[in-house]
C-alpha cells in the first residue's frame, strides 16, 4: 500500500490556502490534515498532529516562514518543511535554507510538480525549483585557480559552515576567538567570490569538501 503524505499547509490567505487544500487532496497520496495562517499556527498545529510535511509559505504576518521553520524543526527535525512562495531573490532563499527548510519550490509550478516535490521531500530528497538550484551553482561554480587555494582552517571552518555552527559555536570547535572566525569568513566570502554563508555551504558540498 502506498503511504498516505499527511500534510499541513501554512499561508497567510485563505482563498490560496483553500486552494491548495483543494488540488492537494486530488492525489490520493495526500491528506491536509489543517491549515494555518502562520508560522505560529503551523507549530501548534504540528504538535497536535504531527504531520509527515508542512508546505509553507514565507512571508506571512506575525511568524513568517523562516521562523515558523525554526519552531518546527527544533519541536521534531523530521517533520519536514517545503517552503512554497513566489519569491526567489537569494536573501529570501537564504533565509528559508538557513532555517532548515527541507526544499524550496516556487507558486508558479503546475500541480503535478508541486505533488511530485512533496513525495521527493518527505522521502528525504532536497528540492530547490525553479532555477534556485542553477542561481546557486552559478554562484559557486569557480574555475581551478591556484590562487584560489584554501587553508586546513578555512576547509575546517567550511566543514562547520555546512554543519550549521554559528561563529560561537565554530569558535569554541575550533579553540579561536569569534573576531578571528568572523574574519576568516569574510575572507573567504572574498577569495571565493561569494556572497553568504549558504553560498559557502554550497561551494563546500560541489566542491566534496564535506
Amino acid at each position: 500500500m502506498i503511504k498516505t503524505i499527511n500534510i499541513i499547509i501554512a499561508e497567510d490567505i485563505q482563498i490560496v490556502r483553500n486552494g491548495l487544500k483543494i488540488i492537494l487532496e486530488q492525489s490520493n497520496q495526500i491528506k491536509v490534515l489543517a491549515c494555518a495562517e502562520n508560522g505560529q499556527k503551523a507549530y501548534e498545529l504540528c504538535k497536535e498532529h504531527a504531520p509527515d510535511l508542512v508546505l509553507m509559505d514565507f512571508r506571512m504576518p506575525e511568524c513568517d516562514g523562516a521562523e515558523g521553520t525554526k519552531l518546527i524543526k527544533a519541536f521534531d527535525p523530521k517533520i519536514k518543511v517545503l517552503i512554497l512562495t513566489t519569491f526567489d531573490d537569494d536573501k529570501t532563499v537564504e533565509a528559508a535554507l538557513s532555517s532548515g527548510a527541507d526544499g524550496y519550490v516556487l507558486k508558479e509550478m503546475d500541480e503535478t510538480t508541486l505533488i511530485k516535490a512533496i513525495q521527493s521531500t518527505v522521502s528525504g530528497i532536497n528540492v530547490l525549483g525553479g532555477n534556485i538550484y542553477k542561481n546557486l551553482l552559478s554562484k559557486v561554480y569557480l574555475k581551478e585557480d591556484s590562487n584560489m587555494q584554501l587553508t586546513e582552517r578555512e576547509k575546517e571552518i567550511l566543514i562547520l559552515i555546512v554543519k550549521g555552527c554559528d561563529n560561537k559555536t565554530i569558535a569554541n570547535k575550533l579553540f579561536l576567538a569569534v573576531g578571528t572566525v568572523r574574519n576568516n569568513i569574510s575572507n573567504l566570502l572574498d577569495k571565493l567570490h561569494l556572497e553568504d554563508r549558504t553560498q559557502l555551504a554550497v561551494y563546500a558540498i560541489k566542491n566534496s569538501l564535506y
